[in-house]
């Protein structure tokens, strides 16, 4: 199973292990991560499961399509490498995935 690094806003780590096929989000979820709120529940449909991908993950897990872009606009203290972790897709390439959580969600 792959490996996820969530980093909340005060730098406390939290690693849990990710079923493939699921979501950095649902894994979030299933795991009680703080800071991931996920409010329409994966359907790209808010901002409150926004996450920063660590520079190093950045080309390995893509750009984000344009509807996530749009509901990016919505987030709080977007940035070049901000992502709706609902939109990223575990693969056992992502094993060692590290995110961070904003300050707070949107």
């Amino acid at each position: 199973m792959p490996k996820i690094t969530y980093i909340d806003s005060a730098g406390a780590k939290r690693t849990v292990e990710a079923d493939a096929g699921s979501t950095v989000m649902e894994a979030a979820i299933r795991n009680n991560i703080p800071g991931i709120e996920a409010e329409c529940g994966g359907a790209c449909a808010c901002a409150t499961c926004h996450v920063y991908v660590a520079e190093e993950w950045r080309a390995k897990v893509g750009e984000p399509s344009a509807m996530e872009e749009d509901m990016l606009d919505f987030g709080y203290d977007v940035r070049p490498n901000s992502r709706l972790s609902c939109q990223i897709k575990v693969t056992p390439e992502l094993d060692g995935l590290v995110v961070t959580t904003p300050d707070k969600q949107a």
